[in-house]
């Protein structure tokens, strides 16, 4: 069905469609997936979020899309269809005869790298700082897949660009990659669930698997990176089954659409009238989490269980007896990540 569907959006941006252009489709099939799932979840919602928890969401995550994401995608988009039309008559698949398997193997490519690129952002703190704006989203939702800082956007459009150059892809697959890609995460974002979810998981990404990744807890939240194909997940030990008691980073309010741009720029900034509770509740997840990565760092190697829970308390409890703002600055972090 996905090659199939990319086939068809491929063959549309090659022609005009009731009088639109290729551009003007692509945007057209994002409005009306977004309306149907966006209605999907008003009947009712897989997770039952609180009600102005929800409509911030949905306001703050439109509202960053249109003040940054709307013209920064515009720009990336065109920006990798110029890329294409320069320097796509040289890469890898250029030459290859068939436009079918060219498609088909760009295709598979192009998500194999968004699943890298993506599992960057999580591994090197410098990439998630800009990352962490897409996971601050206490009540996931068809609006998160566009709650994305613009320095991310950007970067994402060089790494396509480079992937472009790589293989060698023509502007309409381009038009298509993207139209279809951004269709399948807005749809795993999606509040939703259905019947035979389980089962198409087996193939594709769908929204109980992306839930994992928004979970606040970070040993869940590090697995199930792939934006359409869930196998890269299974290939790569990055998999994981489960339900997440909680949505969003730990101790993180729910953000306005410009605190969330300066979220983003900092990696320990939030918002002065919104301070972090240091409760015990809190420190014994960070106890927790601490005490998990001292494992990981050994290879979970069996008999220190006990010796890292006591060195992370110890830690944890050296940093909250120094004064308010470091406790604060410090629970971010332990949280965030």
């Amino acid at each position: 069905m996905l090659i199939l569907t990319h086939t068809t959006l491929a063959s549309i941006a090659h022609t005009a469609w009731l009088g639109l252009s290729a551009s003007e489709v692509r945007s057209l099939a994002i409005l009306l997936v977004f309306a149907l799932l966006f209605a999907l979840e008003a009947l009712g919602g897989c997770r039952n979020n609180p009600p102005k928890q929800s409509r911030q969401s949905y306001l703050t995550n439109l509202g960053t899309f249109l003040m940054n994401d709307t013209l920064m995608s515009l720009m990336s988009v065109s920006a990798l269809l110029l890329v294409a039309e320069n320097y796509g008559h040289w890469g890898l698949l250029h030459g290859m005869k068939n436009p079918v398997l060219k498609e088909v193997l760009t295709f598979l490519g192009l998500d194999l790298t968004l699943y890298l690129w993506h599992r960057l952002n999580h591994s090197h703190d410098s990439l998630w700082m800009f990352h962490k704006v897409h996971h601050s989203d206490p009540s996931m939702n068809v609006s998160t897949a566009f709650r994305l800082h613009f320095v991310e956007v950007v970067l994402t459009a060089m790494v396509k660009a480079g992937f472009i150059m790589l293989m060698g892809v023509d502007s309409t697959v381009v038009l298509a990659n993207e139209a279809l890609i951004t269709l399948m995460v807005m749809f795993h974002h999606a509040n939703i669930r259905f019947s035979g979810e389980h089962w198409l998981a087996k193939l594709i990404v769908v929204p109980y698997l992306h839930r994992v990744h928004h979970s606040t807890l970070r040993k869940e939240h590090d697995n199930n990176y792939g934006a359409v194909f869930s196998f890269w997940d299974r290939l790569f030990g990055s998999f994981a089954e489960t339900e997440p008691k909680k949505i969003g980073i730990e101790s993180v309010p729910g953000l306005g659409i410009l605190e969330l741009v300066r979220y983003g720029l900092s990696p320990s900034w939030l918002p002065q009238s919104k301070p972090i509770a240091a409760n015990s509740q809190t420190i014994e997840k960070m106890i927790a989490e601490a005490a998990y990565y001292r494992s990981k760092a050994r290879g979970f190697a069996p008999g220190y269980d006990y010796s890292d829970w006591l060195e992370a308390e110890k830690e944890i409890t050296h940093r909250f007896g120094k004064d308010k703002k470091r406790r604060a600055n410090f629970s971010f972090f332990c949280c965030s990540r």
